[in-house]
């Protein structure tokens, strides 16, 4: 074959293959571009779906006092009433946005939340809520009411809690208040509240 037929042939061959080339690499980087849509409303505009949210409110403790200090949280009301309940105790384990005190002991995990048809949930906390716990009785209640409180005024359908841990039930956290029946709030302890009946501070 004439050499000078031949070059051309060999050009045309080779732009063929870099054409092939970018034909596959650039479909595939498409493919494999992540998918930014947007959901699409009927009028043909893209919308950001917002998950609704309520306001609860929590109890920590100050440097100066046992008592229950209010702060507030967001939680995700899209999901099961336990998955709430679930939520609230979560944010109260993770502590203070304000710099309060956790009432809980360091290393508290929840376990387990089950709910009764009376209106008793009951709550399953980890070893830690009593092996990790200060002695005293003011550390003792604000502890279990740090719990129940929170329950009670931010679910209706909760009256009374019954405290847990590893799934069986204590006498005590720490010898002072009675585990063994559920128990009803006491929002006598909250800053702002009636305070009667409170323990002289250790």
């Amino acid at each position: 074959m004439d050499t000078k037929r031949l070059v051309p042939l060999v050009a045309l061959f080779l732009l063929l293959i870099v054409l092939v080339v970018l034909f596959f690499t650039g479909g595939k980087e498409k493919r494999l571009a992540p998918d930014t849509s947007v959901a699409v409303s009927e009028s043909g505009e893209g919308v950001i779906e917002e998950r609704p949210t309520k306001t609860i409110v929590l109890y920590f403790l100050s440097d100066n006092d046992y008592r229950l200090h209010p702060e507030e949280r967001e939680i995700f009301t899209d999901i099961p009433e336990v998955d709430q309940v679930k939520q609230t105790l979560e944010e109260l384990l993770n502590g203070s946005l304000n710099d309060g005190l956790s009432p809980l002991p360091e290393e508290t995990r929840l376990r387990e939340i089950f709910f009764t048809p009376s209106g008793v949930v009951y709550v399953d906390f980890s070893r830690e809520l009593y092996l990790n716990h200060m002695s005293g009785s003011a550390a003792e209640i604000a502890t279990v009411f740090a719990i129940v409180n929170p329950l009670v005024r931010n679910f209706e359908s909760i009256q009374r809690v019954f405290i847990l841990v590893e799934g069986t039930e204590r006498e005590t956290l720490n010898g002072h208040i009675d585990l063994t029946r559920p128990l009803l709030p006491r929002f006598d302890l909250i800053v702002g509240g009636l305070l009667k009946n409170f323990p002289e501070l250790p």
